[in-house]
């Protein structure tokens, strides 16, 4: 049977990190969790669930992950965000995987997002397909300030159980999180040589909206898929305007705050 070191990064998530360990406790050999010095009793809890609790300071996403996968201690490493939590179908279908012959390096899982009362099932957020369980030694990760990734070498397949996403709890979260969030991205692509131009204010908006409400059937979703179709849209336009603000040489630097995606 095959072993899985279960890998979380935390900062203050005492409100969710014990749902996320409890779901692992089936599948998982052992589970490491890195954490940024919480002010919160986020600790404590974790200790509950294991004694693999490592304090580390923050160095950004990509970097704080790819430690904690490095401190695994076997072969598959299962990666989750404290926010996230294995759905039963998905624990079920791991514990049968660990007995079967393999022939791929990675597994993608479909996350799904519960948002305003209700799980999304449309638009670009679902299914929201995540490389979560890997070799370690096949691959790193990858990302600049935001949106890292495992890029495994080698074949891969996909999980048929879902990954639960327990994320914002309020617009004012979402919108906390976007005004973060969208200044990362745009000192990434600002790094990376893109430029802000007249396109992307007048027509990546609109069509980005269009995509998802209309093109990924968000309107399924109800007000809860008009409201993240706008969401997306809203998120490019401020990524794409605090990028003309870099090029203008008028945007500060910000703190980077610690908060799963």
């Amino acid at each position: 049977m095959k072993r899985i070191s279960a890998v979380l990064i935390t900062y203050n998530e005492e409100a969710k990190i014990g749902r996320a360990l409890a779901s692992l406790q089936a599948v998982s050999d052992e589970i490491v969790v890195v954490d940024s010095h919480s002010t919160d009793a986020t600790v404590e809890v974790c200790r509950r669930y294991t004694e693999r609790v490592l304090p580390k300071s923050w160095e950004g996403y990509r970097d704080q992950k790819q430690f904690a996968t490095d401190q695994a201690s076997y072969e598959w490493v299962l990666s989750l965000d404290a926010d996230e939590v294995l759905s039963p179908q998905l624990a079920e279908e791991i514990l049968h995987w660990k007995d079967q012959e393999i022939r791929c390096n990675g597994y993608y899982v479909p996350r799904k997002t519960f948002f305003m009362g209700r799980w999304i099932e449309h638009t670009t957020w679902y299914p929201d397909w995540q490389l979560r369980l890997f070799k370690k030694a096949c691959g790193r990760w990858q990302g600049g300030r935001v949106h890292e990734s495992f890029q495994v070498t080698g074949p891969t397949a996909k999980l048929k159980g879902q990954l639960y996403h327990h994320t914002y709890a309020s617009f004012s979260e979402y919108l906390e999180q976007l005004e973060s969030f969208s200044s990362l991205a745009a000192r990434d692509h600002f790094d990376s040589g893109k430029r802000a131009q007249w396109v992307h204010f007048i027509f990546y908006p609109p069509a980005i909206f269009l995509k998802n409400y209309l093109l990924r059937r968000g309107f399924l979703d109800g007000k809860s898929g008009l409201a993240v179709s706008i969401l997306a849209a809203v998120s490019s336009l401020f990524k794409y305007l605090k990028l003309w603000e870099i090029q203008l040489g008028k945007a500060r630097e910000m703190p980077i705050h610690f908060k799963d995606e």
